[in-house]
């Protein structure tokens, strides 16, 4: 059903977004068919990234999803950045480090928890987690704040880039560590033989063919998109901070959303898990400190710097999550905290 209704959203939205540019149409109107088109798109490019994990091995499927999973966001990001809105990009990653945590393990942790009293998945993987989210938001988004207090504008990209070039190093260290060298090491026994039976939905070609084209398409609407935020800002009286901690990071992560709670639902809460806290750890340890480096090559530069709501909710959502996930084990209630604390925060933004 849900994919019926992305392939209709994909056939009807990318003509319609190409014949609304063409002959300019109201911004708000095409804002609304840009971000329709984005999100059915981002479903096919991740149905195609799972058939192509399935086929090409855990290994390389966990690679793809690291590099895919993001990719929208990316793209929407990069087009930002060209277009000067540096104040969208940083926000928009605060909105997908708070979207996970607190949204899409929220609405997983509630959806999987009406369904079962009780859902584990691999404590070991959130205890390594739990870590990593400290360091990438904490120790990396915080530092820069404190630091760049009474540095120059040269001094505060100086230090940027060389956060950011940590960052990557240690993202690639953690997929070095986790799909190599201790790839295994901490997995339930009665869950090594679930993924054996899968049969991919796509053959390897047809799935390659379907991302390169997918990826093409949201490339195209992504840049329409960034156009339209302006007037859509002003018409609805919403600052660029909130388009881009709100909207942005929900158009950019949906489909990523929606598998995460799908899978909640048929209680593989270890899928679930990994699709929001990884897709966090990705967003904080690599999307950003490659946005900084890209950002060197547009007469705007971007520091990553964070004002000081959007750090503060990014600390609180690190910690709320370690908290309640530190144990490998979840339940309905424990997702309403995590959803309440999103709203709370969304509220904030909205009114800043």
């Amino acid at each position: 059903m849900v994919n019926k209704i992305f392939l209709g959203l994909v056939v009807l939205g990318v003509p319609l977004s190409v014949i609304g540019s063409l002959l300019h149409w109201p911004s708000v109107i095409m804002f609304i068919v840009y971000c329709l088109t984005i999100i059915a798109l981002a479903g096919f490019m991740g149905r195609a990234t799972e058939s192509l994990a399935i086929v090409m091995g855990p290994r390389i499927g966990g690679l793809l999803n690291a590099t895919f999973g993001n990719a929208v966001e990316l793209i929407i990001s990069i087009f930002s950045l060209k277009a000067g809105l540096v104040g969208v990009v940083l926000a928009s990653l605060t909105g997908s480090v708070l979207g996970n945590l607190l949204l899409v393990a929220g609405l997983s942790f509630f959806i999987g928890g009406t369904k079962y009293k009780r859902q584990k998945f691999n404590v070991f993987d959130a205890r390594h987690n739990a870590g990593l989210l400290i360091f990438a938001v904490i120790v990396a988004f915080v530092i820069p704040e404190v630091f760049t207090q009474n540095m120059s504008e040269t001094s505060t990209m100086s230090l940027s880039v060389g956060i950011s070039i940590i960052l990557i190093l240690l993202y690639l260290a953690a997929l070095f560590f986790k799909l190599v060298t201790h790839r295994g090491v901490y997995q339930h026994n009665e869950k090594k033989e679930e993924h054996e039976d899968e049969v991919p939905e796509w053959s390897k070609k047809k799935a390659i063919i379907v991302l390169a084209l997918a990826t093409l398409a949201v490339a195209y609407v992504s840049e329409k998109l960034v156009h339209t935020f302006s007037e859509v800002g002003e018409t609805f009286g919403w600052t660029e901070l909130f388009i881009g901690v709100i909207i942005v990071a929900i158009v950019g992560n949906a489909a990523e959303h929606a598998s995460a709670v799908i899978m909640a639902y048929k209680n593989k809460m270890d899928v679930a898990v990994e699709i929001a806290v990884g897709s966090t750890l990705q967003v904080a340890m690599f999307v950003a400190p490659v946005l900084v480096l890209i950002s060197l090559m547009y007469p705007t530069h971007m520091p990553l710097v964070f004002t000081w709501p959007e750090l503060i909710s990014m600390v609180t959502a690190v910690f709320l999550m370690i908290m309640i996930s530190n144990d490998g084990e979840t339940n309905w209630f424990e997702g309403l905290t995590l959803l309440a604390a999103y709203f709370i925060m969304g509220i904030g933004f909205y009114l800043l």
